[in-house]
């Protein structure tokens, strides 16, 4: 396990708690280590510290803030097979995925170190009316303050990364909240944050339950609020948090539309690598697969022959790629899921059983509409394929939903592919890709209740900065 001070990374040192809980590995019961429990107290105690310390991080050179960054991204590139084994062991994830992981914290950092650069204005030109005449008028981007960033179980090291960096890119002091089942790679990664600067108290952060997260997101003196999870618990921050900024990336049934002209082998490799990659636990793994009626029964064909090469097991082994959810209480809302999907007429075509409480890849046809395996986000590994008569009806399937984050569509034509880019109402359309692809330097969002606002550091750092107008009369 890592070595970091005992306690909680709150103001320039680590205070401790009363109470603590063990972290399990979820593939065994077995305990990895033991973490202290924040408290609404302590979340408004570190606001205190990143509000005292607001000031000094919003000054600090350009080019210091880059060098933390980088040398961020140094730190986890030296214990990068440490944390792969850490997040193995804290999320269930096969390793495969954590490798990913790691990899994609990196140049999330790296990313956000260039970022610093590129912050800076422009002028305006005020003589477009009479009232400018003479006067010099221009904008820069100032921090817009404390960052609170609220990180889902998934992915921590990841979507903890994507809070921090960006903020700390931007001039704002952060405090981080990471899942209450997946704290240690995060405590490890501010750890290592604080160690590069010489204001500790720029990173914080705080475990614990509701309470805690209520504690910072009410707290009128942070900027904004970043926060990754379900949508539910997304639009109701939104409320608590109201009038601070928020910035919700939420959850998602993402779709896959396999067109008449599609290569049938790639989008069944697609449904295979993109439905059950982290066991399912993806915002943008694939669940809705919706296929032309004229390639419907050899599209359905050969992604059953290639089911098994999806091995199930311990996640801990190189060649596994589905392996248990991240508690008992998930994989029993997701066996209850398939049952009412089948109750309600969905035909079982593969999987569907819990073997060592591990449920099998499962594939469901004839799902119907208004039956949660369809219209909501499944987290786990199951894929719905769907006949439809056409393109037109694949994308109006798409856009029925209330979610709105990533879809891919299968085609081998031009048009199809544009008319995907102009009709589905997502954040992000792939085209011959999985919709789980998501390189960490473009814009990641969504519409509609897959959230608001765009993450990946350009991005992220100007959500989290805010226009101040200048204007001179010489």
């Amino acid at each position: 396990m890592p070595e970091y001070p005992d306690g909680l990374p709150i103001g320039s040192g680590w205070l401790s708690t009363v109470d603590s809980t063990d972290v399990v590995f979820p593939y065994d019961g077995s305990v990895i280590g033991r973490v202290p429990v924040g408290t609404a107290e302590l979340a408004t105690r570190a606001v205190d510290e990143a509000v005292a310390v607001a000031r000094e991080v919003a000054a600090l050179p350009s080019r210091t803030r880059r060098a933390l960054l980088n040398d961020v991204a140094a730190s986890l590139r030296e214990h990068r097979a440490e944390f792969e084994r850490l997040l193995v062991l804290e999320t269930e994830k096969p390793l495969v995925d954590c490798r990913v992981e790691v990899a994609r914290a990196i140049v999330t950092w790296e990313a956000a170190a260039e970022e610093v650069s590129r912050l800076h204005g422009e002028t305006v030109p005020l003589d477009l009316l009479p009232s400018g005449d003479g006067l010099v008028g221009f904008w820069k981007r100032k921090p817009i303050g404390v960052v609170v960033g609220i990180a889902g179980f998934n992915y921590p090291l990841l979507l903890a990364s994507h809070k921090i960096a960006p903020a700390l890119a931007a001039g704002c002091p952060v405090v981080v909240k990471p899942a209450p089942q997946t704290p240690l790679a995060t405590l490890w990664l501010v750890h290592l944050v604080r160690t590069h600067t010489e204001l500790p108290a720029a990173v914080q952060l705080v475990t614990g339950d509701a309470s805690v997260g209520s504690a910072l997101v009410t707290d009128r003196r942070v900027g904004a609020v970043s926060f990754t999870g379900s949508a539910a618990v997304g639009h109701r921050i939104a409320r608590d948090a109201a009038p601070t900024k928020t910035l919700l990336e939420l959850g998602s049934n993402a779709a896959l539309v396999v067109a008449a002209d599609a290569d049938l082998d790639a989008a069944a490799d697609a449904v295979l690598r993109g439905g059950f990659y982290a066991s399912g636990q993806a915002c943008i793994s694939v669940q809705r697969v919706l296929v032309d009626s004229s390639v419907a029964a050899q599209f359905t064909d050969r992604v059953l022959a290639r089911l098994a090469s999806v091995s199930v097991g311990d996640p801990r082994e190189e060649t596994t790629r589905v392996s248990k959810l991240i508690d008992a209480r998930s994989t029993a809302r997701v066996a209850e899921w398939v049952d009412k999907a089948t109750a309600a007429g969905a035909r079982v075509l593969a999987g569907g059983s819990l073997q060592d409480g591990v449920l099998e890849p499962t594939v469901l046809a004839d799902v119907p509409d208004g039956v949660e395996c369809w219209d909501e986000e499944i987290f786990g590994p199951v894929v719905c394929l769907r006949t439809v008569s056409g393109v037109d009806e694949a994308f109006a399937a798409v856009n029925a939903s209330r979610y709105g984050l990533h879809a891919s569509v299968y085609s081998r034509s031009l048009e199809t592919a544009f008319r995907a880019l102009d009709e589905l109402e997502v954040g992000g359309v792939v085209v011959n890709e999985v919709p789980g692809f998501r390189s960490d330097t473009m814009p990641y969002g969504g519409v509609k209740d897959s959230g608001i606002g765009r993450e990946g550091p350009r991005f992220a750092v100007e959500e989290l900065t805010v226009t101040r107008m200048a204007v001179l009369r010489p």
